[in-house]
């Protein structure tokens, strides 16, 4: 099984563009895995996709992914087009997960669209994509989308593996249904292994299969010095994480053995795949935790 570990800076104070390609060219050096960009059209934050072009651009090693594309906010045939554009500048190395996102996202009652049907917008979104990454000429009516000899070009030469994020039901029965991979968020190992179990009983009924390595987690980090409550308590706020969950259970932090001891407990859990999110103050704590995710966390975790 393939274990690794990618890196999100989604978790540290705001930086500059030069502070965020110090970071990005830290990563492409230090020898981790891949990139991940979260997605939240109305708010603070950078647009993944666009992002995504420019990690392309800018690195020769590094994959890249969504963590994750809320789908329903976006036009499947754009999605599809600008995918396979990142795939013709940088073959092999992106990484899409998809999500339909929260009822409560602002970005609902600022376009005035219906959250109730963003999971049917999902599915059939992501059955567009696939087919117009894949198809030269894509016909489909649904609920939501009709296209009618719909294509992209220049498709990837090697279909690309789309992901699923949430741990909901519908999320767990999307992925047997029409995902290549699941990736969870903030979640136990417990929750995860869960998940996991569920997800391949789901697939014995759509009769479809899914890589084993093609699971994963995203996981808050923090190396050293996060024994302090006011660490976990601000994660706690800033995440919803509901109090009754052991912080030992959630977040990877204090000295590197405890850090690789709850890897290694996902990893007995079946997820090989990692988004690690650095609770990092400044531009420069996020190098340095950075670092030493990439000196000791990763030898003792990944097998590639």
């Amino acid at each position: 099984m393939s274990i690794r570990i990618g890196i999100s800076s989604g978790l540290t104070a705001p930086h500059s563009p030069d502070d965020y390609w110090r970071w990005v060219d830290l990563c492409e050096e230090a020898g981790i895995d891949s990139i991940w960009h979260s997605d939240q059209l109305v708010g603070p934050g950078v647009e993944p996709i666009a992002m995504l072009a420019a990690l392309a651009a800018r690195t020769k090693r590094l994959r890249f992914g969504t963590n994750a594309l809320v789908v329903p906010y976006r036009d499947p045939l754009v999605v599809a087009k600008q995918f396979a554009t990142i795939a013709f500048l940088a073959p092999g190395r992106l990484l899409p997960v998809f999500g339909v996102g929260g009822p409560f996202d602002p970005y609902w009652a600022a376009t005035g669209q219906p959250p109730k049907t963003r999971g049917q917008r999902s599915n059939e979104a992501i059955i567009l994509i696939r087919a117009l990454l894949e198809q030269e000429n894509v016909s489909f009516t649904g609920a939501h989308f009709r296209y009618e000899g719909a294509g992209v070009s220049p498709r990837p030469a090697k279909p690309l593996p789309l992901w699923i994020g949430g741990d909901s039901e519908a999320a767990i029965q999307r992925s047997a249904a029409m995902g290549d991979g699941w990736l969870g968020g903030f979640t136990t190992p417990a929750t995860a292994a869960d998940v996991v179990a569920r997800i391949r009983a789901a697939l014995l009924e759509t009769g479809r299969s899914i890589d084993a390595d093609h699971y994963g987690v995203t996981v808050p980090v923090r190396i050293g010095g996060a024994q302090d409550p006011a660490v976990t308590a601000q994660l706690r706020a800033r995440l919803k994480i509901a109090d009754d969950i052991p912080d030992a259970d959630l977040f990877a932090t204090g000295s590197p053995e405890q850090v690789v001891a709850l890897f290694r407990r996902f990893v007995e859990a079946g997820i090989s795949k990692f988004v690690a999110l650095p609770i990092a103050h400044d531009p420069a704590d996020l190098l340095e935790q950075t670092r030493l995710v990439a000196t000791e966390i990763l030898p003792q975790v990944e097998q590639r």
